[in-house]
């Protein structure tokens, strides 16, 4: 169910969360601690990259972030060295490699957004790890709001990720709408996803889930999430 490499990663969420870091993590690995703790027990995809939010009142620097976060590692004993290859700006997150100490092998990346709109969380747990990640509502909302413009068939790990959480999630439209206006998100008019299904298939049938994950056919994932959102699409 989480691979070795899945593992590290969770021991890297886990030490900085235990560092009070104000971090707060987001993306594949959040999702499959959420869907576990849920109950849903199917293989789902996998990822290469920690997704997180950093919060700081002041602007951080990278030699800032690289320096607080190599510290965490170190004083954790986990042998990853931690270096930036890409700087944050108002819409652009900042880029971490995290490279294996003796071999300089780069094992995963982090992606961090800096003082975003926050967002609601919760903290996790999953094989002895434990973090702050956002809920499922955050979760569920997010993705709806990134399927619901023509991005739809550049983001179908959203389109699959809504199918898993189909699985496991009441989807509460009232609740979403008020968790997307509480983190500054907008919905499009789902217009990609509603009339462009032939396109849609295109993009999802050259979507590669690594390893050997299962992955269904796209007719059941589409009715499934339709189905699923079917509250917050438009009426007409």
């Amino acid at each position: 169910m989480i691979t070795a490499e899945e593992k590290l990663m969770y021991q890297v969420m886990k030490a900085i969360y235990e560092s009070g870091i104000p971090i707060d993590f987001k993306g594949s690995m959040v999702l499959k601690a959420c869907l576990i703790e849920a109950g849903y027990d199917e293989e789902i995809r996998h990822t290469v990259d920690i997704d997180a939010n950093w919060y700081s009142a002041d602007p951080l620097t990278a030699d800032q972030m690289v320096a607080s976060l190599q510290k965490v590692l170190d004083r954790n004993k986990i042998a990853l060295r931690v270096s930036i290859y890409r700087m944050y700006d108002e819409k652009r997150s900042a880029g971490f490699e995290l490279a294996d100490n003796s071999s300089g092998e780069i094992l995963f990346t982090m992606d961090i957004d800096v003082n975003r709109p926050t967002t609601s969380t919760k903290v996790y747990e999953i094989d002895s790890f434990h973090f702050r990640g956002v809920t499922p509502n955050q979760m569920i909302a997010d993705k709806v709001s990134a399927i619901s413009s023509d991005r739809v068939f550049y983001r179908i790990k959203d389109v699959i990720d809504l199918y898993y959480l189909s699985k496991a999630f009441d989807f509460n439209c009232f609740e979403i709408l008020k968790t997307l206006e509480d983190s500054s998100r907008v919905l499009g008019t789902f217009n990609g996803f509603l009339n462009r299904q032939e396109d849609l298939k295109h993009a999802y049938d050259k979507f590669r889930l690594a390893g050997d994950v299962n992955k269904p056919q796209f007719s059941e994932v589409y009715s499934s999430v339709r189905d699923y959102i079917k509250d917050i699409l438009p009426k007409n």
